[in-house]
């Protein structure tokens, strides 16, 4: 059956884009609002809303939860990119085809940005109405804080940062990735499954296309880092090689590395089919597009 992901995603993301202007004030203090929304506003795929959207949809869930959900990982994501941006990390100065955060507003500044962020992103979890259920605000707070401390994003840019100049093995690789890349994408996922009722069948089969979707798409990342240019990403090119990072394609190879990422493609679309759900389509077009995108 045929699905047209730019028509599903359209009205999906405008609803995200304008949460997203509403939630992220530009009255913080001292311009820590204007960083902020340079931050989040008008750039990147929101490809982690959308994997929100399309699981929340999959099973029923509460509207308001996922909205929520959607922007908050949205919100964590943007706070890893500005920090992972800083001097101190990967010290870089394009993002999203525009100066990065500390570049534009100093480093002082793009490091409270990032903080308020990330604070930001759980109290958007915890509305103070009734329109969220307690039970699934405290899930979703649960699920998004693992996502993005030791045991994923935090936890995989440590290993990545120690890991410069190191010739790791593909099982180190992967484990790097899945914690730094992947984990918030499969949360993002899991974090929309909770916003509904799903049988167990259909979380786990969520959460394993989660994982492969995860994985492929930092695949996908380091093939672009040494086939696209800095215009078509929006990113400073060939970094990782300049860098002396380990990534799949040093490991592997280019053509290896494209082959696995439609591996990884195949595994997603298999755990679908055996999480039983019936709307799937938009979760199954996501994962296409993860591996097979541009930029």
């Amino acid at each position: 059956m045929s699905f047209n992901l730019r028509a599903w995603s359209a009205g999906r993301l405008d609803t995200v884009e304008l949460a997203l202007s509403r939630w992220v004030v530009a009255e913080a203090p001292a311009g820590l609002g204007d960083a902020m929304r340079y931050a989040v506003l008008d750039g990147g795929k929101r490809l982690r809303p959308l994997l929100v959207m399309a699981a929340g949809e999959a099973v029923g869930g509460n509207p308001e939860a996922v909205l929520r959900a959607a922007c908050a990982v949205e919100l964590i994501h943007a706070y890893s990119l500005v920090h992972d941006d800083m001097p101190c990390m990967d010290n870089d100065i394009l993002r999203r085809g525009k100066p990065t955060v500390h570049v534009k507003f100093g480093q002082a500044q793009a490091l409270l940005a990032g903080d308020a962020l990330q604070a930001l992103a759980f109290e958007l979890l915890a509305p103070e109405d009734d329109s969220v259920p307690g039970a699934i605000q405290a899930t979703l707070c649960r699920l998004l804080a693992r996502a993005a401390g030791h045991e994923g994003m935090a936890g995989g840019q440590a290993i990545d940062l120690a890991s410069i100049g190191r010739a790791l093995d593909e099982n180190e690789l992967r484990h790097m990735h899945r914690l730094k890349t992947g984990a918030l994408l499969q949360g993002s996922v899991v974090m929309g499954a909770a916003c509904g009722a799903a049988s167990g069948a259909a979380r786990h089969g969520l959460s394993d296309y989660g994982a492969a979707v995860g994985l492929a798409f930092q695949v996908v990342d380091d093939i672009l880092d040494v086939t696209a240019d800095s215009a078509t990403l929006g990113k400073t090119a060939g970094k990782d090689a300049a860098q002396d990072k380990p990534t799949y394609v040093s490991l592997m190879g280019l053509e290896r590395s494209r082959a696995y990422a439609q591996e990884l493609l195949a595994q997603a679309r298999s755990a679908l089919a055996a999480s039983g759900l019936e709307e799937t389509l938009a979760l199954q077009a996501l994962a296409g597009m993860v591996v097979n995108r541009d930029n």
